[in-house]
């Protein structure tokens, strides 16, 4: 009698390769925003003004311009010369950054919150939705493989967003 073997879904949830095969400029531009995504959403869940927070700000922002310097030598969306609207987004970090540390060595605190926010917002949240559309490279790498990793993507992202969003709120209150 012939032994019968259940075959379970073994595709890979996720794999490297994609990224690993990309140009170097897209690795940087990765290694960059990855930990900066992170860091970032650290720094806005945890108490301001500390030398942890003017530390781990100081990195979060080098972080931030390497991503956007980097993101001028990728060329993956060519629609102007090798250029695409999103190098807009590049150039606006850039001088987001550059504005953001002038305010809080000023002391307009206010305006540097809202500054970081956007660059936090605007730079690695929004854009970094659109990396995950299909024909991408984070596409391949993230949602290859099972659907379960997907959702995973999915709830990462909107726990990180729900928790600052309740951070937010909880501070308002706080403040009436």
């Amino acid at each position: 009698m012939a032994e019968r073997r259940i075959e379970f879904n073994r595709t890979p949830p996720m794999t490297l390769e994609p990224l690993l095969d990309a140009p170097l400029a897209v690795q940087i531009h990765v290694a960059a925003v990855t930990p900066a995504a992170a860091l970032g959403a650290y720094i806005l869940l945890r108490p301001k003004g500390t030398p942890r927070h003017r530390l781990f700000g100081r990195i979060w922002m080098a972080l931030m311009v390497v991503t956007a310097i980097s993101s001028f030598f990728i060329h993956e969306l060519d629609l102007i010369y090798g250029f695409s609207p999103i190098h807009l987004l590049s150039i606006a970090t850039l001088f987001g950054s550059w504005n953001a540390i002038a305010a809080a060595r000023r002391g307009d605190i206010r305006l540097h919150r809202r500054i970081v926010a956007g660059l936090y917002f605007g730079g690695i949240v929004l854009a970094g939705l659109f990396t995950f559309l299909p024909g991408r490279i984070m596409h391949a790498v993230v949602f290859t493989g099972g659907q379960w990793s997907a959702a995973l993507a999915a709830a990462v992202i909107g726990s990180i967003l729900a928790a600052i969003a309740l951070r937010r709120r909880r501070g308002r209150l706080m403040a009436r």
